[in-house]
């Protein structure tokens, strides 16, 4: 497989020099929002204190990252003009809010923004997150199922690459059941890998997946500490499932957690991070002082993604690399050859 030549100039840019994604996501609006609304003991934060605090991000933390994900209500308007042109866009497509029927999830794209949108403003990619269970509601999954088909078809459309990035949830008889942006308690490694199998079917046009770990990210050993073999197999399983580029997510992860979370994608050949909570999460908790909160996120996040950093060119594969490229995904794909020759003649 060859990409077209928009969907091959997004990955490079979201990727670093060796084709690995170091990627920084300041696009949560829950995490942030609650978090502030309760330090004021409100039903909703202040706008300017949620737009800051995620500029704060793209002033600090993007010397580490290849790539931020921004979403257009608060990173974007406040953010955008802080983010060097050398680093990757990605923007975030999906709202926030989200229908709850108690036996599944509906999602919905952020009004007046769209695919074509994104593209025209310069973004490099479009990142969609959906909610999907496989045991849930039929008729909830084939709404979700045609939800990202919308996305990828839109993508192949205008030529940007599609990241992806798949949750599972608690349903109402859940024993934990809980509508916040975090991991799963007690998910079903199961869920996860069926999950993965179904949107890595053709029809969805994903890219780059965005995935969770199998398990619980204080059950994962760690790559090469007691009992990680049977954790690796999980790993190696959706890794195969993938089928394409694909990297991590911290879901709110505490830092040790997440790294032993990556030593095992790397071994199962994921090609980086697109993570928020787990690098910056500790110096939020300092919300409102923010001379302390840009220290800790100069400083102790900072070293942080210096370590992920270190991890990921150590052991992560490069994307270009996925055997489905066939150690060629720096290429242009057939159907670009009018645009490549027309190019090689400027």
């Amino acid at each position: 497989m060859k990409l077209n030549a928009g969907k091959l100039w997004g990955m490079r840019r979201m990727a670093d020099e060796n084709g690995l994604f170091k990627m920084t996501a300041v696009d949560q609006r829950p995490p942030i929002k609650s978090a502030i609304a309760k330090h004021y003991g409100t039903d909703s934060a202040p706008y300017d204190d949620v737009a800051r605090f995620k500029a704060l991000l793209v002033e600090t933390l993007q010397p580490k990252s290849s790539a931020l994900l921004l979403d257009p209500h608060f990173a974007i308007p406040r953010g955008l003009k802080y983010l060097s042109p050398d680093k990757g866009l990605i923007v975030t497509l999906e709202d926030s809010i989200f229908e709850d029927t108690g036996s599944g999830r509906r999602s919905t794209q952020i009004d007046n923004w769209s695919v074509n949108k994104i593209k025209r403003m310069g973004g490099d990619a479009v990142k969609v997150l959906a909610w999907y269970r496989p045991d849930s509601d039929p008729e909830i999954n084939r709404f979700q199922q045609d939800f990202v088909k919308q996305i990828g078809e839109a993508c192949d459309r205008f030529d940007i690459p599609f990241l992806f990035e798949l949750l599972v949830f608690p349903l109402d008889s859940d024993t934990h059941q809980t509508k916040d942006y975090v991991e799963m308690t007690g998910k079903k490694a199961d869920h996860v890998l069926a999950s993965v199998e179904e949107f890595a079917k053709p029809d969805y046009g994903v890219d780059v997946f965005k995935l969770e770990s199998p398990v619980g990210a204080d059950q994962v050993p760690g790559v090469g500490n007691d009992g990680w073999e049977t954790t690796q197999k999980l790993f190696d399983e959706m890794g195969r499932l993938a089928g394409r580029p694909w990297v991590m997510l911290s879901a709110g992860a505490g830092k040790t957690q997440f790294r032993n979370i990556l030593t095992h994608a790397y071994q199962a050949g994921a090609s980086g991070y697109l993570a928020g909570r787990a690098i910056w999460l500790d110096a939020f908790s300092h919300f409102p002082d923010w001379d302390r909160m840009r220290a800790d996120l100069s400083g102790e996040a900072c070293s942080y993604m210096d370590d992920l950093n270190e991890l990921t060119e150590a052991k992560a594969m490069p994307w270009h690399r996925h055997p489905l490229f066939d150690g060629d995904g720096l290429a242009f794909a057939p159907a670009d050859a009018t645009f490549r020759d027309t190019y090689a003649e400027i």
